[in-house]
């Protein structure tokens, strides 16, 4: 198993997980070179580089927010397509962001994009069929093109933590 620690900054704790706490194969990547991060890269520059289906999971914790503006679905779009692209098949994509319900959400100066459980719907293709012409859901399918599944999402007013699980069939 390899584990990929996004936006890690001075940090390497593992603070969400769906079994162990341990890593497993750790991989680091952050832009700040002082960090000492395995994988110095700016995380709105696409492509990573990494190769594809490299990674069982990735990690991103407090990093989301910073990433894209706000009503870009563009830059939202191009960082999960990203994600996608180095997970495995059955992959887990693990994050923590501020909730929309914090202070911190637009009280951080550097927070540009709030990540809501309503927007994880449009990573669900699925969803696309259930919803697309009988509710006011953008079809986003022509951009879209992986397949994220919810596996968990909780969000207590401060913090809104989630897992994805990449769909990448058989």
């Amino acid at each position: 198993m390899s584990e990929l620690l996004i936006g890690c900054g001075n940090s390497r704790v593992k603070k969400l997980t769906l079994d162990s706490f341990e890593w497993d194969g750790l991989v680091t990547m952050d832009h700040d070179p002082n960090c000492g991060a395995d994988i110095q890269h700016d995380l709105d520059c696409y492509p990573w580089p990494i190769e594809d289906e490299s990674f069982d999971a990735i990690h991103a914790y407090c990093v989301l927010e910073h990433l894209g503006t706000q009503g870009d679905y563009r830059s939202f779009f191009a960082l999960f397509s990203e994600a996608y692209r180095i997970l495995r098949p059955d992959g887990l994509f693990y994050a923590i962001c501020p909730s929309r319900q914090s202070v911190w959400a637009w009280g951080d100066p550097s927070h540009t994009r709030i990540i809501s459980r309503e927007s994880l719907i449009f990573l669900d293709q699925s969803e696309y069929e259930r919803q697309v012409g009988k509710t006011a859901m953008t079809d986003f399918r022509w951009l879209w093109k992986g397949d994220f599944r919810a596996e968990a999402a909780e969000d207590d007013g401060n913090d809104f933590k989630f897992v994805l699980r990449a769909n990448k069939g058989a």
